[in-house]
């Protein structure tokens, strides 16, 4: 493995490295980068970038990792001359600033796999995210530390001329996976940092014997082998329902999975405010105080008091918290081998049943298409649910080929026998716009009865066309809603909904070298 050197974060003004919370805080007031939030937490803004610019996302093209990349939209080549030429743009910028700011630390609890990260920022904040979502290094482990990546983070620095270069506009995210670096042009959401890292681990860990994946975890307080993983794409639930207060938590977004068990690759989450409360996510509402950073959360003036139902700026508000500001969370993060590997999906169409045990071919297939849908309404002239298939409930950070990350889950859910779920967090009785959605505690008891092995004993049925196994009975749960066919007023509405679903599906795997037993597991149509 290559290692950056601290050559590469030597520029020529003052540097403050490795600041405490309350430091960085105190400064980014100061500098007027945000408010303190009647809860304790940095209220920032994002400007006009609120989420991850993937179309801006570009990865060097170097002969030594060219034909392990799966090139396409997601992984966009820039030239090693373009990524040298952006990388003097953000450092003659950084150099122009009176101080820059300073984080070292890891990427991975597990130390026999872990990553030394170093961020470079501009923006008091930044290091303050950073701090909060990476893994501290004791003091002892910051003299001569040495990274393995590093993030220079150029924030403010807009891309003149960025046609030259070969990018799509002003806001430059690059990454190169020879020279372990990450360089940040342009856009002030912090999120690009931490899943540049991800990638870098998406990229790392495969060649360590290490299954790396966008998923959270927790275990069982009485017994530390008991470990699920909750995999989804963002608004399926995997913060929220891996932050059980029955459960100690492992991480709620990046783990490795390993001979020894599972890791949190992170040491902070990352959770989204909209609609949050403390009656429906005590954990997370309790998580946000001082040392926590919001995220374009509408904050009133007078009273600095958050309004998490305003979406004023973005749909996704979101906050960062340590770890261990969830109550009881597991510290180191680190876990046995999972028992049970639960897919989340908020299926909009109403179609898929609440909960299904899915065969191995089944976990291939619906992990390979990696499905959820977004929502009508949400966008001008979208009338309809749109299915979204994102490979491995992580598209936008894999660097290698799909089927490289599907075959490490095949390989680790078999060699441990673990069970692999489907859990529908999305629509019931009809469509967006028809029906409802699954209420949270419904849900809640599904984990629950999923984990506490009660489910395993129901009576098993595959339902139509895509052959999901249906339960027969679930705790807390009416049984009505158990069979997603039956909750529709005319299920007529729901054969002719799922035939569309199956065929955007079969469009989708069409994309993917599966084996016949795995393409066969997929709906009928």
């Amino acid at each position: 493995m290559t290692t950056a050197t601290t050559e590469s974060l030597a520029l020529s003004t003052t540097i403050h490295a490795n600041k405490s919370a309350a430091w960085l805080i105190a400064e980014a007031l100061r500098r007027g980068e945000g408010v303190l939030a009647a809860n304790g937490a940095l209220a920032v803004d994002t400007g006009d970038r609120t989420g991850r610019s993937p179309k801006d996302k570009f990865l060097e093209d170097t002969p030594s990792i060219h034909d392990k990349i799966d090139w396409g939209n997601v992984n966009r080549p820039i030239s090693s001359d373009n990524f040298a030429a952006l990388e003097k743009m953000a450092r003659e910028h950084l150099s122009n600033r009176e101080q820059l700011y300073r984080f070292d630390g890891y990427c991975g609890a597990d130390p026999a796999h872990r990553l030394n990260v170093s961020v470079l920022t501009e923006l008091a904040w930044h290091c303050q995210f950073a701090a909060t979502l990476f893994i501290k290094a004791p003091a002892e482990d910051l003299e001569g530390f040495d990274p393995h990546w590093t993030i220079l983070n150029a924030a403010t620095c807009k891309v003149e001329n960025w046609e030259s270069y070969g990018l799509n506009g002003p806001v430059a995210i690059i990454q190169s996976l020879e020279q372990k670096k990450v360089i940040i042009l342009g856009t002030e959401y912090a999120g690009e940092m931490k899943k540049s890292i991800f990638y870098a681990m998406n990229y790392d860990m495969p060649d360590v014997g290490v299954f790396p994946m966008h998923c959270s975890a927790n275990v069982a307080e009485d017994d530390p082998e008991n470990v699920a993983l909750f995999f989804g794409l963002s608004g399926t639930g995997k913060t929220t329902l891996s932050a059980d207060p029955e459960r100690p938590l492992i991480g709620d977004d990046e783990h490795g999975w390993s001979e020894s068990g599972v890791f949190n690759f992170e040491g902070g989450c990352y959770a989204k405010c909209i609609k949050l409360s403390r009656e429906g996510e005590p954990q997370i509402w309790d998580a946000i105080r001082f040392g926590s950073v919001l995220e374009n959360t509408v904050i009133d003036d007078d009273t600095r008091v958050p309004d998490y139902d305003r979406s004023d700026k973005t749909e996704n508000t979101r906050v960062t918290y340590p770890v261990e500001f969830i109550p009881g969370a597991r510290i180191p993060s680190t876990g046995g081998h999972p028992q049970h590997v639960i897919f989340l999906t908020a299926d909009a169409f109403g179609v898929l049943p609440p909960v299904s045990l899915l065969t191995r071919e089944q976990a291939m297939y619906y992990f390979i298409n990696g499905y959820t849908s977004k929502l009508a309404g949400t966008e001008a002239g979208v009338t309809e649910p749109t299915p979204n298939f994102s490979p491995c409930f992580g598209g936008p950070f894999l660097p290698r080929p799909p089927m490289v990350y599907a075959e490490w889950l095949d390989r680790r859910v078999q060699d441990q026998d673990a069970h692999v779920w489907l859990l529908n967090t999305g629509w019931t009785g009809g469509p967006y716009g028809v029906g409802s959605r699954f209420k949270l505690s419904w849900t809640r008891q599904f984990v629950r009865a999923i984990l506490n092995g009660s489910l395993l004993n129901a009576t098993w049925k595959p339902g139509p066309i895509f052959g999901l196994r249906m339960p027969d009975q679930c705790d807390g749960v009416p049984s009505e809603v158990l069979d997603p066919r039956m909750t529709w007023a005319d299920p007529t509405d729901w054969d002719a909904a799922a035939a569309d679903l199956a065929s955007r599906f079969r469009a989708n795997d069409g994309g993917f070298a599966l084996s016949e037993a795995v393409r066969g597991a997929g709906p009928k149509i």
